[in-house]
């Protein structure tokens, strides 16, 4: 890559400029570039910013001053990158370390992102059992789903949970509900999106260490049961996985962001020097 460096000669014409906004605006550049050299991005564009604010008519210097921005806004942009390139390596360790305690279904056929759920939690271990189950796919992003099949239809919508201190958190009523029928008997499902699940994820994440949590599933008639230790440690589990995720993912977008802004930035640069040509 090409960097603009402020040649002595080009210096020494902005400080013994015809003027004294010249020679000024010259001095303030000059503390400009130090200040960049030394890694001080933010002095750097605060003597630049006194340039423009104080000697408008400087062209020549403020022409310099637009170089030397796109310079620093470069380097902080390759800072940014290399910042978030270290922590995507730490997030990804910290994936590796817990990824294989979970089961990952995703039909490539027509899925392109799958979901991760906790093993005591698959559908095929669990059919006829009324329970709240969690899930997060790839990108981090967190559900609840709370399956009731204890009998006859309550049209249920919303579930609550609470520890025996008489503490609770209670979803609020789902968008996204649906009911069935095997082999007669009653299916119920509804989903909760995590960050508008009421707080129950983080409830139940609080509350890790407890034996058992009282569940309890509310419709036209509300129906109770108990989460036991294996359901709890589940859903902190997955609570915990979605945490990795979503940090990757916010990564990844700050990653494409200063890319972005890099290939912006460089496109300029190359202009500017077309146009010297």
């Amino acid at each position: 890559m090409k960097k603009i460096i402020l040649a002595a000669a080009t210096l020494a014409f902005l400080l013994s400029g015809c003027n004294s906004d010249s020679k000024n605006a010259g001095k303030l550049f000059q503390r400009a570039e130090l200040a960049f050299a030394a890694g001080d991005y933010n002095l750097a564009r605060l003597q630049i910013d006194s340039i423009r604010t104080y000697y408008p008519k400087a062209v020549d210097v403020r022409k310099a001053g637009i170089h030397l921005m796109q310079q620093i806004d470069l380097q902080e942009q390759h800072k940014t990158l290399a910042y978030l390139d270290s922590m995507m390596t730490v997030k990804q360790a910290e994936l590796d370390s817990i990824k294989g305690n979970f089961v990952l279904e995703k039909d490539t056929a027509y899925q392109e992102i799958g979901n991760y759920f906790y093993p005591s939690q698959v559908v095929e271990k669990n059919i006829g059992r009324s329970f709240l189950r969690a899930q997060v796919n790839e990108l981090g992003e967190m559900s609840l789903t709370s399956i009731y099949c204890a009998g006859g239809n309550i049209h249920h919508t919303a579930v609550k949970v609470s520890a025996n201190d008489d503490t609770f958190a209670e979803t609020p009523a789902s968008t996204d509900s649906y009911e069935t029928t095997d082999l007669g008997r009653a299916i119920e499902k509804a989903d909760y999106k995590v960050g508008n699940d009421g707080g129950v994820a983080a409830y139940i994440a609080a509350n890790k260490d407890k034996k058992s949590l009282k569940l309890e599933f509310i419709g036209d008639r509300n129906y109770k049961t108990t989460m036991y230790a294996n359901d709890i440690k589940a859903i902190t589990e997955v609570s915990n996985l979605a945490r990795i995720l979503a940090g990757m993912e916010e990564i990844r977008k700050e990653q494409k962001e200063a890319n972005l802004k890099i290939q912006f930035v460089t496109r300029k640069i190359e202009e500017g020097e077309a146009k010297q040509e």
